[in-house]
């Protein structure tokens, strides 16, 4: 009795060896993607290409980190495969191979006040919330002091455009730069409380794809249904914005957030569209060399502009491969 049950327990261990592998095999033959936010409307078209992308047999996972240096760390200790913002400077500075294949979306950030203020010069040594240190928000601040010769007094850091416009109506601060969305929501508001300053035109990424260049050779095949689903949302997108609502999930994350916000997922990308925000061409040359010339001047990338090679930064193949 005592043999028959070892071999039984021999088998089962076996079994369960066996099942743990095949776990295993299929949990590392999904992508694992890096958020730098929680999902929000900005990242509708985004989960509506994640869906295509699945239908068309790619297998995929996301996890929303709390700030974009925390995913992009995530990206350079291998914890995850695939992300999202502009890390240019870790791009320069790291021995990792981080290349961007696609541009999610451009630099249209709106700087919003108190009444206090009615022009970006009259911030010069005055206090202002930004996303993150070294994102998005910190580079328009470092080119707007280049551009008109201010210097920004201390700058403190809120993950998410809806974030910073909460501390601005509680008064918790009294200048701040958001996202289109927020940035309308504002106006719609309380529009008589604060000021959309006048800011200059900005065409370099905001949020682009990125991975390691080891990872993306060796996922060629995913990370060609990827791209292919993105290009066909945002060319969709450029011809009418309202797909977005009508092929986003109700069960999906997206689908989850307040009916007041899906209820202005068409606004929101009409005007996105009307605005610039997206390429519908997915960046590629264009961008690449806008982000050179934008991170060199808001002091992300160093050394000389002519010495920086779009190779080093960017990786063309799967978006030419997906027109």
């Amino acid at each position: 009795m005592k043999s028959f049950i070892r071999k039984i327990g021999a088998v089962l261990t076996a079994f369960m060896l066996v099942m743990l592998s095949i776990t295993s095999n299929a949990n590392a033959d999904k992508i694992r993607i890096a958020l730098a936010e929680t999902p929000s409307d900005e990242l509708a078209a985004f989960f509506v290409a994640l869906d295509r992308a699945r239908a068309n047999g790619l297998d995929y996972e996301w996890t929303a980190f709390a700030d974009e240096e925390l995913a992009i760390q995530a990206i350079l200790s291998g914890q995850m495969d695939i992300g999202f913002g502009t890390p240019y400077s870790v791009m320069q500075r790291s021995k990792a191979p981080i290349r961007i294949i696609f541009q999610l979306s451009k630099l249209k950030f709106f700087p919003v006040s108190s009444k206090k203020y009615s022009s970006l010069k009259d911030l010069d040594g005055e206090p202002i919330l930004l996303h993150s240190r070294g994102g998005g928000t910190d580079s328009i601040a470092n080119v707007i002091e280049d551009k008109l010769g201010i210097k920004f007094g201390k700058r403190s850091y809120v993950p998410g455009s809806a974030n910073r416009i909460v501390a601005l109506i509680a008064g918790q601060a009294d200048a701040t730069i958001v996202d289109l969305s927020n940035k309308n929501k504002l106006v719609k508001n309380t529009g008589d409380q604060f000021n959309v300053l006048p800011m200059f035109d900005v065409d370099a990424s905001d949020e682009a794809l990125f991975a390691n260049l080891d990872w993306i050779k060796s996922n060629a095949k995913d990370v060609d249904i990827f791209v292919k689903a993105l290009l066909s949302v945002y060319r969709d997108m450029a011809k009418d914005p309202t797909i977005i609502r009508r092929e986003t999930d109700p069960d999906g994350p997206i689908g989850q957030l307040p009916k007041e916000v899906l209820a202005e997922l068409d606004g929101f990308y009409t005007d996105a569209v009307a605005g610039g925000l997206y390429d519908p061409n997915g960046g590629g040359m264009v961008a690449a060399k806008a982000d050179l010339e934008w991170y060199h001047k808001a002091g992300q990338l160093t050394g000389n502009l002519s010495d920086l090679k779009i190779d080093d930064f960017w990786y063309m193949k799967p978006l030419m491969q997906a027109q």
